[in-house]
């Protein structure tokens, strides 16, 4: 029988654990022809979660569960979990169950017998979600794909099944900086997209705020694209040239029609307020590139393991 272990990652999700695991093992267990296993990664949670984590595997042989020192953020939860795993098939699903565990038996499918390599779900409706996020959310995947060579599904969201050949292929890029929706893209393989509609979280609260889900936009653009560094490179290029025919027109005024050049401080200040926005702005997305490179040149872990019971798991 084929094997497929769920990946889980966890940040003070004490109120969903016991109620994501019930729920989930009542669905997978009227799947035949497959084993479950779950690994739950508790990404440095403030509250229950790890003692609930703990209780589950020590009550259940197909429960296993790596904890951080720290919370080191989704991606390296899921980054950790996907190098812990070792079965046919690796699925990563959030424990607020807000992904349809419903929809496990029609990514196997996909796998095992459609032949993907992959199966992903994607959201079609955002209801209960504030419409100023919603926005955001769909602008950044307009500009991210007009910038990016790879393409990334607007709605795409961490819910997805892989065979073991991507799962590999996704670990052997170790990078520290992830940006995972990019990462499942660019490697490949034949992805299948299954839709559905937005679920509403029963119970916790959501940990992404506004300004967290920014700062996950810009890492996703500056991991994925040169683009802002040739925009820079243009705007320059116009700027300079709109300053050369600011000059050329003034002395000609001068020349020919006698008139005074810059009779006035206005339009010099503001053309001045102009380019020094430009450069600070460039400067700014030039910064954003360059501690990329700081981060990942100091080839510092993804993560760090303080607590797991999965054998041999090693820091990355």
């Amino acid at each position: 029988m084929k094997t497929v272990e769920l990946i889980v990652p966890c940040y003070n999700e004490g109120k969903m654990i016991n109620l994501f695991y019930s729920t989930t093992t009542d669905i997978v267990s009227k799947i035949n022809g497959y084993i479950f296993s779950f690994i739950f990664v508790d990404d440095g949670s403030k509250d229950d979660t790890l003692p609930k984590i703990r209780e589950l595997a020590k009550n259940n042989r197909n429960v296993k569960y790596i904890s951080f020192s720290r919370n080191f953020g989704k991606e390296a939860a899921m980054y950790a979990g996907l190098k812990a795993s070792t079965a046919d098939a690796v699925a990563v699903i959030d424990a607020d169950l807000q992904h349809p565990p419903e929809l496990i038996e029609t990514m196997l499918k996909a796998v095992f017998e459609e032949g993907y390599d992959s199966c992903s779900a994607r959201r079609v409706s955002r209801k209960g979600e504030p419409k100023l996020r919603s926005m955001f959310s769909r602008l950044f995947y307009k500009i991210i794909n007009k910038m990016s060579e790879v393409e990334i599904i607007d709605g795409a969201v961490d819910f997805r099944m892989m065979k073991r050949e991507m799962v590999n292929a996704v670990c052997n890029l170790s990078e520290k900086q992830r940006f995972s929706k990019g990462i499942f893209c660019w490697v490949g393989f034949n992805t299948k997209w299954i839709e559905f509609k937005n679920v509403e979280r029963i119970a916790g609260q959501s940990k992404w705020s506004f300004w967290s889900l920014f700062k996950y936009a810009v890492d996703g653009i500056v991991a994925f694209t040169t683009a802002p560094l040739k925009i820079i490179n243009l705007i320059g290029i116009f700027v300079s040239g709109l300053s050369f025919l600011y000059l050329l027109v003034e002395f000609i005024k001068k020349l020919i029609l006698g008139k005074a050049v810059l009779a006035g401080y206005t339009s010099l200040i503001m053309v001045m307020l102009f380019i020094g926005g430009i450069i600070i702005t460039s400067l700014g997305i030039i910064g954003e590139y360059l501690a990329k490179m700081y981060i990942e040149v100091k080839n510092r872990p993804v993560f760090i393991t303080r607590e797991t019971n999965i054998k041999d798991m090693s820091d990355k």
